[in-house]
């Protein structure tokens, strides 16, 4: 009964992911690289910063997530070097593809929330906004080590993310209780309710579809981080600790999420295998399908 509703909540979602898909030739392949950029650039930074922001927020649940969810970044991480020796032997191609089993799919997370009993939007805005700083350190410095990136620029490219200044600003304005004017919010709440459809059709226009038949040990290891390891580890230890429910739920489907499916971008900007890179992005989003539904089935029957 429980799967059957985060489902039903899900599946809509999914179906925008196949209509990419089916209409990804209706437009060229710059039309969707820009749609890309639009998002990157506006629509979602207005969405994390609307959802920290709407609301006054708890400092001290704050000072918990960020914790907790550079904990799991950095497992997805460690466990998801052990794809080196299965991976290309340049260690720029094999970044591009690291980044996968840390990185997380921002839309999915916003679409996901809806499904859980006790964590909301404002709970996956302080999420996002604490994990995108250290994925895009951790992204960023390896693959400025395979690129030989300079200290400056790669601190450049983490401080400007818009992401990044977004969720920070949302979170502050949230953490000071301020409740910006209604003037102010309206225009960036309709940007906001772009961002997740438009981000959904591009992920189907853009992916790889036939990607599974490519699994190998390599992909293997590096999906089976980001959608199994993570969010069987980050449960385990909420149950141990005897975290409250909402804490438990958000950590858990936040750890489970498909890869950032704009991965492949960051790669071939510094000039990694850019469909290496967009083929794992590929088989973490469709496997994910199956896989995000059990583990938030699962943390909703154990709460």
């Amino acid at each position: 009964m429980i799967f059957a509703a985060v489902l039903a909540g899900l599946v809509p979602s999914f179906l925008l992911v196949g209509l990419g898909g089916l209409v990804r030739r209706r437009l060229s392949e710059n039309a969707w690289t820009g749609l890309d950029r639009l998002n990157f650039e506006l629509l979602f930074p207005a969405l994390l910063f609307t959802a920290a922001a709407a609301r006054p927020m708890d400092l001290t649940r704050v000072a918990v997530i960020g914790p907790a969810v550079w904990a799991i970044l950095t497992l997805g991480l460690i466990a998801g070097y052990a794809a080196r020796r299965f991976g290309p032997e340049s260690f720029l191609d094999f970044a591009g593809a690291w980044q996968t089993a840390w990185r997380f799919n921002t839309a999915m997370g916003f679409v996901a929330v809806a499904t859980l009993s006790h964590a909301d939007t404002a709970m996956m805005a302080v999420v996002a906004g604490m994990a995108v700083p250290l994925a895009n350190i951790f992204a960023v410095s390896a693959l400025s080590r395979g690129g030989n990136l300079g200290l400056w620029a790669t601190v450049t490219r983490v401080v400007l993310n818009p992401f990044l200044l977004a969720s920070v600003a949302g979170v502050m304005v949230g953490i000071s209780g301020w409740i910006p004017p209604a003037l102010l919010m309206a225009p960036l709440v309709l940007l906001a309710q772009a961002a997740i459809p438009v981000a959904l059709l591009s992920i189907g226009a853009t992916m790889d579809w036939r990607a599974l038949a490519r699994m190998d040990a390599f992909s293997g290891v590096l999906v089976g981080v980001k959608l199994v390891l993570l969010p069987a580890v980050t449960f385990a230890i909420c149950r141990a600790v005897g975290a409250d429910p909402a804490l438990t739920q958000i950590l858990t489907m936040f750890a489970a999420l498909p890869t950032a499916s704009a991965a492949h971008v960051l790669a071939a900007g510094f000039g990694a295998d850019r469909m290496l890179t967009a083929t794992v992005v590929a088989q973490s989003t469709l496997l994910a399908a199956i896989s995000l539904p059990l583990w938030i089935t699962a943390v909703q029957s154990a709460l």
